[in-house]
């Protein structure tokens, strides 16, 4: 068994009212920030997570979102796994 990095991005559904975005995009045009289109505010998770193979990881954060950490009627979410938790990053 391996330890993974899991990522999930949670976001509000396009078309449903982000008052969060909303706050955000209109603070940057008064801050003089133009062209900023739609700002969608969401959540990041980090969560390592123990499994046998990146597939099995993936499948269970996706339980564990659809269970617990998105809500289904308003939020999307995005899944990456990264590489085994465990391996020490390569020096850049």
């Amino acid at each position: 068994m391996s330890a993974y990095a899991i990522e999930i991005r949670v976001t509000p559904r396009r078309g449903l009212l982000d008052p969060q975005g909303k706050a955000i995009q209109h603070a940057l045009d008064s801050l003089g920030f133009a062209g900023v289109g739609e700002v969608r505010a969401g959540k990041l998770l980090v969560i390592e997570l123990e499994a046998d193979s990146p597939d099995e990881a993936a499948a269970r954060a996706t339980r564990m979102c659809e269970k617990l950490l998105a809500n289904p009627v308003t939020e999307d979410f995005a899944i990456e796994v990264g590489r085994d938790a465990a391996q020490p990053e390569a020096a850049t």
